[in-house]
């Protein structure tokens, strides 16, 4: 049996890899400038493919919801562009609203990034490397059950053979074969769709108009150039506490900016838009000097060598649960919650309300 207690050398070097690549690529959707020739040339290959994929679905599923047998409601949380939106915060949002019902919820994941490709059920305590950071995070922040596998309807499928009300997919709106009853697709307000291009010459998973189609479209913050047809749901992420990674010390978020007042706190992110964390800090009065690694950043104990020293070092929850096994002891977390409006939380409640009544 392989040793897993260590990444590969391989797979560190594909991560490093990846990471040049997706920082190429988003400084090119996310800019004024039109993307370089060749990039533009292979999106009509990318859309006949797109095209192609989601007819065959059609023609071969008649009824996806029947022919699953499924007795728990699916609800896909995902989103039209590649990288970071803002699901994840959203699907803890909908599993505590779900739990507040007295509802069991679940949660399906591919576990992006992971070394393994099993199915798997992911426990707070689970090696992120074997089950993926997120839904580590996921089975840590929830309390609910969490499986992971390479094929997200077969994770699906674990969790419809456990007792549940509710299963959640962490991403899956372009997983058509997948069955689902409600879809949320969340945008990143300050990108919103970038250049508007499909891949590879645009974030766009699929076109602009799938917003459409789907139940609800939540902004994470304010989405100034949205389509003015489409309604959007804005949610904020909102931060009240700071934890060291080891959660044995806790202090609200006023107190810490005050016990490093004048101090410059290293901030550290991996996720998929990492300026919107390191503005969140300076909005809260921190003095922030940047540490930006890819999404999903497979963290080494080398990354932090420049900083160890520093009086603190502050980061994601996400990247928090990579670097707890790193012997930090300046490094602290922040937490965010999503915060929807009430309205909109009651329109969701009615809906859990309905799809588990007629399960």
């Amino acid at each position: 049996m392989r040793d897993c207690t260590k990444p590969s050398l391989r797979v560190s070097k594909l991560n490093s890899m990846r990471a040049r690549i997706e920082n190429w690529l988003l400084r090119h959707w996310y800019a004024e400038d039109r993307p370089p020739w060749f990039l533009r040339a292979l999106e009509p290959v990318y859309r006949a493919g797109f095209h192609r994929a989601q007819k065959k679905v059609e023609t071969d599923t008649v009824n996806p919801a029947a022919q699953s047998g499924s007795r728990a409601a699916v609800i896909i949380v995902g989103n039209i562009t590649a990288g970071g939106s803002g699901k994840t915060p959203l699907v803890i949002r909908l599993c505590q609203l779900a739990l507040e019902m007295q509802l069991k919820p679940g949660i399906a994941s591919t576990g992006y990034g992971r070394q393994s490709k099993d199915t798997l059920v992911v426990e707070p305590g689970s090696d992120v490397r074997i089950c993926g950071d997120e839904p580590v995070m996921l089975a840590a922040r929830t309390g609910v059950t969490v499986v992971v596998a390479a094929d997200r309807a077969e994770a699906v499928k674990r969790l419809q053979a456990m007792d549940l009300d509710l299963i959640i997919s962490d991403d899956g709106l372009q997983r058509a074969a997948l069955p689902r009853d409600m879809e949320f697709c969340v945008i990143d307000g300050e990108r919103g769709l970038g250049n508007g291009h499909l891949l590879p010459a645009g974030p766009l998973r699929e076109p602009a108009e799938r917003l459409e189609t789907v139940d609800h479209v939540v902004s994470n913050g304010t989405w100034r150039d949205k389509p003015p047809t489409i309604q959007v749901i804005e949610m904020a992420l909102l931060a009240s506490v700071v934890k060291s990674l080891d959660d044995n010390t806790e202090y609200p978020v006023g107190q810490f900016q005050r016990k490093y007042a004048g101090n410059i706190v290293h901030a550290v992110a991996g996720i998929g838009n990492p300026e919107r964390f390191f503005r969140m800090l300076e909005g809260l009065g921190f003095k922030v000097r940047r540490h930006r690694f890819a999404d999903h950043h497979a963290f080494r104990s080398r990354d932090f060598d420049s900083i160890r020293g520093e009086p603190a070092i502050i980061m994601t929850e996400k990247d928090a649960v990579k670097c707890r096994a790193l012997g930090l002891k300046n490094a602290w977390y922040m937490p965010v919650e999503a915060r929807l409006p009430a309205e909109f939380e009651s329109v969701i409640n009615d809906r859990f309300s309905k799809l588990t009544k007629d399960s």
